[in-house]
């Protein structure tokens, strides 16, 4: 069995390389960055199972093409294991029709995520980022916020990460209400129809899987629906916002501020607005999170070689 790890030996502990090596051949690869495709095309030859991160294909938002090209030259491959919980970067469809199982990694980065998610929704109440902009500047002026003790927060999406950040916001006193596609009982947590926490929240935080189906999911009738002064944290992908509407939202002092993570910040309609954050996604990385993550990725391919996937999202 020949397994291809695009990724660094170093990332895995020896006791994960220790259990990986008898599964058959092991290849690792140094890089992190993007690859070319002929680079792509030396590294998995002849892999039977694949193992990969977004980014020697190019990241989140351009891998999937890049991905495809490269399945579609593995004839004997048994299985696709993702470094990423998030899979909107493979085309499932495709996979599906050349029976190409592939696996994620669920919930390694639940605490990591949740607490940077509440993170940010403190750094837009409180203006921080705002303020330290411009005191960097030398413009420094009093910046007026508000607490989020008994506001609403509005989860959409209460899978691991979103459930944690109930918990989390339930902590500094905040009410939570919740939109799942399939109701949960979490305690202290209502659930409502997904316009009714957009109508009804103070604070939004985004957790939906990244699909077709949840692209453009905030656009411009929810962000009116919306209360005035509403917070919002996207850590899921920046296709679930129609960032457009979001600029002129912000703009017009409708929306109180908004956080997203995405890949390029320069060249986008929210780039320079005040009082919106744009990261690269780093919230899932720390140091407890990568180990979770490592162990669960070993699982993942050890069980595609022993045809048993897990952790399956096709």
């Amino acid at each position: 069995m020949k397994v291809v790890v695009i990724y660094p030996q170093s990332f895995f502990s020896g006791s994960q390389q220790q259990k990986l090596s008898p599964l058959g051949e092991v290849f690792y690869s140094e890089a992190r960055e993007e690859l070319s495709t002929e680079q792509l095309d030396e590294l998995s030859e002849d892999a039977e199972v694949l193992a990969i991160g977004p980014g020697p294909f190019g990241g989140f938002e351009k891998a999937k093409e890049k991905v495809t090209a490269t399945l579609g030259k593995l004839p004997n491959l048994k299985g696709l294991c993702l470094s990423t919980t998030a899979y909107g970067w493979i085309d499932l469809d495709y996979c599906k029709t050349k029976n190409i199982p592939v696996c994620n990694v669920p919930g390694y980065s639940r605490e990591s995520v949740a607490e940077h998610t509440l993170a940010l929704l403190l750094n837009l109440a409180k203006r921080i980022i705002v303020t330290d902009r411009k005191t960097q500047l030398g413009k420094y002026k009093l910046e007026i916020g508000f607490e989020l003790k008994g506001k609403t927060l509005g989860i959409i999406g209460l899978g691991n990460i979103g459930s944690r950040v109930a918990e989390l916001a339930q902590c500094i006193g905040m009410n939570v209400i919740a939109y799942n596609r399939s109701p949960k009982n979490i305690p202290g947590v209502e659930m409502k129809s997904l316009e009714e926490v957009i109508k009804e929240s103070d604070a939004i935080t985004l957790h939906t899987i990244d699909s077709e189906e949840t692209k453009n999911m905030i656009d411009k009738d929810q962000l009116t629906m919306m209360k005035d002064n509403v917070i919002i944290v996207n850590t899921v992908d920046r296709s679930l916002v129609n960032e457009q509407a979001m600029a002129e939202a912000i703009k017009s002092k409708k929306i109180y501020g908004y956080a997203y993570e995405a890949e390029d910040l320069q060249n986008a309609p929210l780039a320079g607005l005040e009082n919106v954050i744009g990261l690269k996604g780093f919230g899932w990385f720390t140091k407890e999170a990568l180990e979770n993550l490592a162990q669960i990725w070993v699982d993942n391919i050890e069980s595609i070689v022993n045809d048993k996937p897990q952790n399956t999202v096709y």
